[in-house]
């Protein structure tokens, strides 16, 4: 099933592997279509439970010249542990850094967060960002920009954050902390104009936890509120969710 959403095109597939699975296919596809129009592409990955599936695809897809991609994440806990496997730099490295021959990989690592915020700005800010896989939130956050601090029109390309509870909730609901108290309160993430300054956006959304999110961000008015529903005005975004996400409950 396919549904508009203003600029948005939302694919309602049976099960979370079929919407990985062609999220990870139209990902591999924006980006042969880029690597066609110039010599480098430049990529941000989202690292969460979500993107399983959707990397998955990604690391087999065919016809991708690795070599010529540049790799991005949008965002890194702050206080963690270098080895900690919560840490995204560690998921993107297992799922698909590691596995694939990019031309370059830029981590959100650094023991200065704000020095790091504006290297990593300054790097995303040298050229166009060609393709941002993401994901969306249980509060409707896309990266780490939950509805308390979400701007739509931020200066900053990343910046510290502070997680609310709902976002730290999430991390345990998905199994990566066994409890509220191990999440980290703050992070650096992309912000919102970073994210939509991608020329194509893939986003992954499977499970019924992100139906309230999901169906808030495509059928409520555009707000920070919901962070997500920013995404409706972008000119090329595409989402992928399961049935179980969507549940068409008229």
């Amino acid at each position: 099933m396919i549904l508009r959403f203003d600029n948005a095109t939302l694919n309602v597939h049976p099960n979370r592997f079929l919407a990985g699975q062609v999220a990870g296919n139209a990902a591999a596809a924006a980006v042969r279509n880029a690597l066609e129009k110039k010599k480098r592409v430049r990529m941000v990955f989202a690292a969460a439970p979500s993107q399983n599936e959707t990397l998955a695809a990604l690391v087999t897809a065919p016809g991708v010249d690795w070599m010529r991609v540049i790799a991005f994440h949008m965002d890194e806990y702050i206080g963690l542990p270098a080895n900690a496997p919560q840490r995204f730099t560690r998921y993107l490295r297992d799922r698909i850094f590691s596995k694939l021959p990019f031309a370059e990989i830029h981590l959100l690592n650094g023991i200065d967060p704000e020095k790091l915020c504006k290297e990593y700005s300054e790097k995303l800010a040298a050229a166009p960002i060609d393709v941002v896989c993401l994901g969306i939130g249980e509060n409707g956050h896309i990266a780490f920009n939950d509805p308390p601090i979400a701007d739509f029109n931020d200066p900053k390309l990343v910046k510290i954050v502070d997680l609310d509870e709902a976002c730290r909730q999430q991390q345990v609901n998905d199994g990566c902390f066994s409890a509220l108290d191990g999440v980290p309160k703050r992070a650096v993430s992309l912000t919102i104009p970073a994210l939509m300054r991608g020329e194509c956006l893939i986003c992954t959304v499977p499970g019924k936890r992100k139906h309230n999110a999901v169906r808030t961000a495509m059928e409520q008015p555009v707000s920070p509120s919901c962070p997500a529903s920013i995404l409706r005005t972008h000119p090329n975004c595409t989402l992928f969710i399961d049935q179980e996400c969507w549940r068409d409950e008229t």
